[in-house]
């Protein structure tokens, strides 16, 4: 048997966690692109009253009103069971009627999440791979926590994979709780052209910008953070980038900064320019050179023991930052080595989660 389908079904022993599982109402909101507005929105969380409500009649359903026949005389068992069982069914299609309407009202106030495309349509740039595209899922706060501010944020990976858990998606929650939009970006990886990623990361800043107005964004709070290889995309479009493509702010994790040799991550390097570039390319991709007086403040975080990416390529991008009147804060923890992301397995993580924390509340 189930009982009111409009929103889900509900087993007829169901309980809290197959009621709740798997379930996410659907509304349509607006998303500012090129061709017009569409995509769909996800509920990501439930009222906890109406989890407490859940609980509540599903225990009474299950412990009393479908249990309770033990002690009714075997020649009206029958009888009685249809009549609790009618008014069982009246009793829950009403209740969920309410619950449901309570979902609706509430839905506007709920963290969100959604998926959406880069582009609409072809990129300036390919990268060869046809099968590889670019998209971004935005998590918004609520609108009571919203504070307007945004990060964009760019997963590491060698520019041959990337690591969109513990460096993207996982970071979600911590913003939002404090009240800022997180924008995850699945950029296409460069194949030795490095235009493309960068082009990306500019077109995910004015992706945002365009819909600051539906998001409950403010234009002139967005930032970017990167980490490992998605460091140089972050830095690449806060010291070279223009207009609605240029972050207000900057959080680098681990970042490769420098792309000459010597300094670079080899394979970093090498997959973003390709086997054979030129010095002048070389150098046109390091972001320490291009730091100016323009250049937005920065949060930089890495490990002394890093032996993966050196240390001196956020220490010297910090150094550039300092020579230019920019503010910067530097956090050099003294071990956990490259790619520690999100992990709470990290030595220094509440320390690093509390400096990113207060770092952003400074401005």
């Amino acid at each position: 048997m189930y009982i009111f389908s409009l929103f889900f079904p509900i087993p007829r022993r169901a309980t809290l966690g197959e009621l709740l599982n798997g379930w996410r109402p659907t509304i349509k909101i607006p998303l500012a692109t090129v061709g017009g507005w569409f995509t769909v929105c996800k509920f990501t969380k439930i009222s906890k009253h109406l989890d407490a409500f859940a609980q509540f009649f599903i225990t009474l359903h299950e412990d009393k009103w479908l249990t309770d026949n033990h002690s009714v005389p075997c020649g009206v068992r029958k009888a009685q069971s249809s009549h609790k069982n009618n008014t069982t069914e009246m009793i829950f299609k009403k209740l969920f009627l309410a619950a449901g309407m309570t979902i609706l009202a509430l839905g506007a106030q709920a963290q969100m999440v959604f998926d959406a495309n880069l582009y609409n349509g072809k990129p300036p740039h390919s990268n060869g791979d046809k099968q590889d595209t670019a998209k971004v899922r935005v998590f918004l706060p609520s609108d009571k926590e919203a504070t307007g501010r945004a990060v964009v944020i760019f997963p590491g990976g060698g520019y041959s994979s990337l690591s969109m858990e513990k460096e993207g998606y996982d970071w979600a929650e911590y913003f939002q709780n404090q009240g800022i939009a997180a924008i995850v970006l699945k950029y296409r990886l460069p194949n030795g052209r490095p235009e493309v990623p960068v082009e990306d990361a500019e077109q995910a800043l004015r992706l945002v910008r365009l819909n600051a107005t539906s998001w409950k964004l403010n234009r002139n709070d967005v930032g970017v953070m990167g980490f490992s290889a998605g460091g140089p995309l972050a830095a690449m479009v806060a010291t070279s980038s223009t207009g609605d493509a240029k972050p207000d702010f900057q959080i680098l994790f681990y970042p490769v900064i420098s792309m000459t040799e010597g300094v670079a991550h080899e394979g970093s390097m090498t997959a973003l320019l390709g086997k054979h570039a030129s010095k002048k390319e070389q150098k046109k991709y390091s972001a320490a050179l291009h730091v100016s007086r323009v250049t937005p403040r920065a949060f930089i975080v890495l490990c002394d023991d890093d032996d993966t990416v050196s240390p001196i390529n956020g220490v010297n991008y910090y150094v550039e930052m300092y020579k230019n009147d920019v503010p910067a804060s530097l956090h050099v923890y003294s071990s956990g080595g490259h790619g520690w992301g999100s992990k709470i397995g990290f030595r220094f993580h509440e320390e690093m989660m509390m400096d990113l924390k207060s770092w952003l509340k400074d401005f």
